[in-house]
C-alpha cells in the first residue's frame, strides 16, 4: 500500500468514526427519511473530476414543464460558465455551453436562473451573477434570453455589490419583481451581513435602489428564500443565519414586500442554508437545503423540510424530513439546490456535492421523489 492508499484509508476510517459518533449522538427532532443511498432516483447532471469542481447549481422549469435549465459554477464559488437543458423534466440533460456569450465565463459566483415577463407580456430568461471579471468587479452582470433559451446576449451589470446575486425573486401582485440578496461591509462577505430588497417593474432590466430588509444584532442573515403563503396574500422569507450557532431565521411581509416583520427563529427543522421551496398539490411545503440544524443526524448534508405554510407561520416543526444526498468528504460542502414542482408531484431537487467516497471533486446531481412514496415510518 503506498502513501496515498494508506492516508486515504485513515481519512475514511476517522470518516466512518465521525460519522458513527454523530449518529449515536444526534437529537433529530422530527423523523427522518434517508433515500440518499436510492440511486435510481439520482441523475448526475455534471461530474466532478480530481481536477473539476462543479458547484452551486439552480434550476428553472419553463411553463411546458418539460424544459429544465440549469447553470452553476466552476470551483466553489467561482467563475460561471455551464449550462445544461433537459427536454424531458430532468431525466436526462445534454450541455449548451456554446450557446452562451463567451464573456459569461468571467461572471463570478453561483449563478441564479430566473424567467420574468414584462409588462407587455414578453417572457425572457436572465442568469444574474454575484461579480464581473473577478469577485470585486462590478456587481451584478447577467445574461438574458429572448427565445426560451436558444440564444443568449450579455448585458450590463446592475452595479450592486454583493457577496452573491439573488437568491430568490418573487412576483408580486402588480406585475414587478422583488429580487432579495445578502451582503456584508462593502458588498464584502464578512460580518455583519445584512439582506436587501430591490424591485423590478420593466421585467429585469432596471431595478430599484437595493434597501436593507434584515439586519440582526449577533447574526449573520443571508441567502433568502422568498415564497408566499397559500392564499397568497403574505410573502414570507426564510434566510439562512451564518453563525450558525443556533436556528435560522424567517421574517414575513402583508404588504407586499414594503415592510417585513422583524426576523425570528424558524422551527429546528428548517434550519439550514440556501432554502428553496415548492408547493405540491396537497397544500404541503417541501423546502430543500443544506441541513445544519443543532445535533441533526444529517447535519452537513442535503436535506428537505415537509410540512404547511402554517407550521412556519406558527413556528411548528413540520411533519418530517428527507434526506436526499449524502456529503462525502468535508461536511456542508453540498445543498445549494434548484427545486422543481412537475404536475404529477415529482419533485427535482438538484444540488452540488460530492456525491461518492473517492478522489472526485463535488457534481451537480439531481434527486428526484414524490411525497406519497417517501413517508416516515408510522
Amino acid at each position: 500500500m503506498n502513501f496515498r492508499q494508506t492516508l486515504r484509508s485513515l481519512f475514511v476510517a476517522v470518516f466512518s468514526v465521525c460519522t458513527m459518533h454523530q449518529l449515536a449522538h444526534a437529537e433529530d427532532r422530527l423523523p427522518l427519511v434517508d433515500i440518499s443511498q436510492e440511486t435510481d432516483r439520482q441523475v448526475v447532471i455534471a461530474e466532478g473530476t480530481e481536477e473539476v469542481y462543479q458547484g452551486h447549481p439552480t434550476t428553472l422549469l419553463l411553463p411546458d414543464d418539460k424544459t429544465m435549465f440549469a447553470v452553476w459554477c466552476i470551483n466553489h464559488g467561482g467563475s460561471a460558465g455551464p449550462m445544461a437543458l433537459s427536454k424531458d423534466a430532468g431525466k436526462t440533460w445534454k450541455r449548451v455551453d456554446e450557446r452562451l456569450p463567451d464573456n459569461y465565463s468571467t461572471h463570478q459566483n453561483c449563478p441564479s436562473i430566473y424567467r420574468m415577463v414584462d409588462p407587455d407580456g414578453k417572457a425572457r430568461l436572465w442568469v444574474f451573477s454575484a461579480a464581473l471579471g473577478t469577485r470585486s468587479g462590478p456587481g451584478m452582470p447577467s445574461i438574458m434570453s429572448e427565445d426560451e433559451g436558444k440564444t443568449w446576449k450579455e448585458m450590463p451589470p446592475l452595479g450592486f455589490p454583493c457577496v452573491m446575486t439573488f437568491s430568490s425573486m418573487v412576483k408580486l401582485k402588480d406585475g414587478s419583481y422583488l429580487g432579495l440578496y445578502h451582503k456584508g461591509p462593502e458588498g464584502k462577505d464578512r460580518s455583519p451581513l445584512g439582506v436587501f430588497q430591490t424591485i423590478s417593474t420593466d421585467g429585469g432590466f432596471s431595478w430599484s435602489d437595493p434597501k436593507v430588509v434584515a439586519a440582526v444584532d449577533e447574526k449573520n442573515p443571508c441567502e433568502p428564500c422568498v415564497f408566499r403563503s397559500p392564499d397568497g396574500n403574505q410573502l414570507c422569507c426564510l434566510l439562512r443565519e451564518n453563525t450558525h450557532k443556533g436556528n435560522s431565521l424567517m421574517m414575513f411581509s402583508d404588504d407586499e414586500g414594503k415592510s417585513w416583520s422583524t426576523p425570528v427563529d424558524t422551527p429546528w427543522g428548517l434550519t439550514g442554508d440556501r432554502h428553496k421551496e415548492v408547493y405540491t398539490s396537497d397544500g404541503r411545503l417541501v423546502i430543500c437545503f443544506r441541513d445544519q440544524a443543532i445535533g441533526s443526524s444529517s447535519r452537513g448534508d442535503f436535506v428537505a423540510w415537509v410540512g404547511t405554510y402554517d407550521d412556519i407561520v406558527n413556528q411548528r416543526d413540520g411533519s418530517y424530513r428527507i434526506k436526499l444526498l449524502h456529503q462525502y468528504g468535508r461536511k456542508g460542502d453540498c445543498g445549494y439546490p434548484g427545486v422543481e414542482i412537475l404536475p404529477d408531484d415529482t419533485v427535482v431537487a438538484t444540488t452540488y456535492v460530492k456525491y461518492r467516497d473517492d478522489d472526485r471533486k463535488n457534481s451537480v446531481v439531481s434527486v428526484r421523489f414524490r411525497l406519497d412514496e417517501v413517508q416516515p415510518d408510522p
